[in-house]
């Protein structure tokens, strides 16, 4: 594996520990595609540091859980509080 691929596969793992976030949220703040964080923080970080391979995929198990809520939150805002209405 090259550096630079072990070195960001370690910053996207503090990134989202430190923050909590998702996998979207850290694609889009280190400027690299989804499957690409995600390929670094499953397969690559459990090769690089185990430990913190195991917290990721705590945070990420948990942010998939909560997703439907937060695209109903989504949702709510976009179209208001009583929904879209049709007619």
């Amino acid at each position: 594996m090259r550096h630079y691929i072990e070195e960001r596969a370690l910053e996207l793992g503090n990134f989202i520990i430190e923050n909590r976030t998702t996998v979207r949220a850290a694609a889009q703040n280190f400027g690299i595609s989804k499957s690409t964080v995600h390929k670094d923080v499953t397969e690559r970080l459990a090769k690089l540091d185990p430990f913190m391979a195991k917290q990721v995929k705590r945070i990420l198990d948990e942010n998939k859980a909560e997703r439907h809520i937060r695209g109903g939150e989504a949702t709510r805002l976009k179209y208001g509080r009583e929904g879209r209405k049709v007619g």
